[in-house]
């Protein structure tokens, strides 16, 4: 297990040194802030949607490795994907990242977002891990309000 544990580490901070979509999208449909005052972390999403598609997605913004990871792993896997099955991975991963699955849920089911299983553990860092994904909620309601993990 700490072998697996080691190469989770290794993919937070591969991403959090070198993000994927990472940059400012000038022609956004949709924008969202996202801000956690707790630790600092503070990232702006923005999405290009289109027939309820997730065509295009991007961040900035800055945080701690866990944030930044979770990010850029969030963008690589909801482009392409529908607001829907966003939403259902959304509620996935919360809901495995907060401890409110059953004992048989397999974190592999959750692909690349398995590197967060021991983040559980640390519920401060759940925030880190969540607030990324909370401030796409927010952009694809086209909610306004900063988004937080408070």
């Amino acid at each position: 297990m700490s072998d697996l544990r080691e190469l989770y580490q290794e993919v937070i901070l591969d991403h959090s040194k070198h993000p994927k979509n990472y940059y400012k999208m000038p022609d956004a449909t949709h924008v969202a802030e996202g801000y956690n005052p707790l630790c600092g972390d503070h990232f702006n999403i923005y999405l290009k949607v289109e027939d309820g598609i997730i065509k295009e997605i991007s961040f900035e913004g800055s945080g701690c490795a866990i944030s930044k990871a979770s990010a850029s792993i969030m963008t690589s896997i909801v482009k392409g994907k529908s607001i829907e099955e966003v939403e259902h991975i959304f509620n996935q991963f919360h809901s495995f990242i907060t401890g409110k699955v059953d004992k048989n849920f397999d974190p592999n089911s959750l692909g690349k977002l398995a590197v967060f299983t021991g983040v559980s553990e640390f519920p401060v860092r759940v925030k880190c891990a969540t607030l990324a994904w909370h401030t796409l909620i927010n952009a694809l309601e086209n909610n306004s309000e900063v988004a937080t993990t408070e």
